[in-house]
């Protein structure tokens, strides 16, 4: 009989899709996938033949609350603590959500908030996979993402920057959790330290573009990352005509991260890239001759049709455009975003970030003329989408998996 397993996804798009590609390649296997996430990504989940369960906590409503406004505007070192203020008001919910959806799961595949893989297997007596999206075990080699600081402190600094991050994400969850735990899970608390991680980890991204550290354990796999490889097969007309009248246009939007004032942050946009002489593809704002405002289109269709993108720096959306080999500019706004600016400047495959709060006319013209105008961001975008293009993240992650 085929075993079910469950993906809890609570995130946004970039947090989800790939679930949605990892579930499709079980499937492909024989499994049955029942795929957790916010109402909107039903059709996403249901249209690609998987089961679908609800998370009640929106993403987008999350980020947009005033406590949303508030995290995503911060430094990053307020981020963490930032994350309780957030979630408090749904994360009770949340957690029954999660329970209900687990029903049956004879494999659970989690990211690490809140550790809830490992309450649930732990629960339901089945075993449990960490999902990561950017790379959280320790490692000497360099710094978690979101203390990047901790880079001056030497091997052993880095290596305890992963811990100091695991360890007030915990407290800031705790009480909550424990109390789940306790009184719906029929668990014991976790207490000051958490669960024990000792579970198999899937890192659903390339060692392209993250090479793997030679301190990580054996449980740690470096799959590539998980595509889900759709296409539009009819794009709008009104896209299609844009793209065939003029030279390649370079792709600006900023996903779930809504700049405060997105009709001001547009109008820079706007006339940074007339400055540049370039056309654009927007993510919002108006259209005009030379610029086209889209909406929900792919991005593994559209970008590699494009000059160059400019994005938040989101995980999701830094994968899919150096798969597509186009440079790209990233204006980070929190958590991973800097990190993953970073990789793609060191990869020589865009500029140095940009954040999305420096944004300005004068800065933004420069950076444009720069990622368009300099070779080597093309040479070193089209090096990395090639190995990309090469790999079948899916394929790997499903064949550790089979593997048990």
């Amino acid at each position: 009989m085929s075993r079910l397993v469950v993906i809890v996804a609570p995130g946004s798009r970039g947090d989800v899709q790939p679930c949605v590609a990892l579930g499709c390649g079980l499937a492909a296997g024989g499994d049955r996938v029942r795929i957790l996430a916010a109402p909107g990504f039903r059709v996403l989940v249901e249209s690609h033949g998987l089961g679908f369960a609800s998370l009640s906590a929106d993403p987008a409503a999350v980020l947009g609350s005033a406590a949303g406004r508030a995290w995503t505007g911060g430094r990053r070192r307020a981020f963490l603590s930032g994350l309780r203020a957030v979630l408090r008001p749904v994360l009770d919910r949340l957690l029954a959500d999660v329970h209900a959806g687990a029903t049956g799961a004879d494999l659970v595949l989690a990211p690490t908030l809140g550790f809830l893989g490992a309450h649930l297997g732990a629960h339901l007596g089945v075993p449990d996979v960490e999902l990561h999206y950017q790379p959280s075990v320790p490692t000497r080699s360099f710094a978690h993402p979101l203390l990047p600081g901790a880079a001056r402190l030497g091997p052993w600094g880095r290596h305890l920057s992963f811990a100091a991050v695991d360890a007030l994400a915990w407290q800031v969850l705790r009480p909550e959790i424990d109390r789940w735990r306790v009184g719906t899970l029929g668990l014991p608390p976790a207490g000051r330290r958490g669960p024990r991680r000792r579970s198999t980890v899937l890192c659903g991204f390339s060692d392209a573009v993250v090479p793997r550290p030679p301190d990580w354990p054996g449980r740690v796999h470096v799959t590539g990352y998980w595509f889900l490889g759709t296409a539009v097969a009819r794009p709008d007309p009104r896209l299609r005509d844009f793209l065939a009248a003029g030279p390649p246009p370079v792709y600006v939007g900023f996903g779930s991260m809504r700049p405060a004032d997105a009709e001001a942050t547009f109008a820079v946009v706007r006339t940074a890239l007339r400055r540049a002489g370039l056309r654009g593809v927007l993510g919002a704002g108006l259209d005009a001759d030379d610029l086209l405002v889209v909406g929900d289109v792919p991005h593994e269709w559209l970008f590699p049709r494009t000059a160059a993108v400019v994005h938040h720096g989101g995980a999701g959306t830094t994968a899919a455009g150096l798969r597509a080999g186009v440079p790209a500019l990233v204006c980070p706004v929190f958590s991973d975003q800097p990190y993953w600016g970073e990789r793609v400047a060191r990869l020589s495959a865009g500029p140095q970030p940009l954040p999305l709060r420096q944004l300005d006319v004068d800065a933004l013209t420069a950076r444009l003329r720069e990622l368009t105008g300099n070779p080597l961001f093309r040479r070193g975008a089209q090096c990395v989408g090639a190995r990309l293009r090469a790999e079948d993240g899916v394929a790997r992650a499903c064949s550790v998996l089979r593997r048990g």
